[in-house]
């Protein structure tokens, strides 16, 4: 065995022992000394991921934070049907029940493809609204954040 085969098996090996060493709740080196969202839970375990938070009630529309940010939502959107044949958002917010149901309506941007042409109905690129709307709720932040809202929205 030559000597660089010798220093790479050694290496090996140490990293090997130290890997095989590691506690439950160790902070994982390779990390940058942080510890994972899914705390000791095993990636081929699902983990029970608990109550889904309440939404803000009574808030009204919260100010954006960010140049183009979608709004978010002001209500409840749990069991809503939003699927390839039904989308339970449009009920209120399509341009047809905004003004009956006092919704906002949906953005002229959404009845854009990504190529400008303007379609007599939503873009399906646009279709699927909780993909970028979201409830607004007081749940406590994963991790800590120092954001600052874009000073011209402040």
């Amino acid at each position: 065995m030559t000597k660089t085969g010798k220093i790479v098996g050694t290496l090996l090996l140490t990293v090997w022992v130290g890997l095989s060493q590691a506690q439950p709740g160790d902070i994982d080196a390779n990390a940058g000394g942080l510890s994972a969202l899914r705390g000791e839970t095993a990636l081929d375990i699902d983990k029970d991921p608990g109550r889904i938070k309440d939404p803000v009630k009574d808030q009204g529309i919260q100010d954006r934070q960010y140049i183009h940010q979608p709004p978010l939502v002001p209500h409840q959107v749990r069991g809503y049907e939003v699927d390839l044949k039904v989308n339970r958002c449009l009920s209120c917010h399509g341009w047809k029940n905004a003004a009956a149901r006092k919704a906002p309506r949906v953005s002229p941007t959404h009845f854009e493809t990504r190529d400008g042409m303007t379609l007599g109905d939503i873009s399906p690129r646009r279709y699927f609204c909780m993909q970028c709307h979201v409830p607004q709720t007081d749940a406590k932040p994963l991790v800590d954040n120092v954001f600052t809202p874009v000073e011209s929205l402040r």
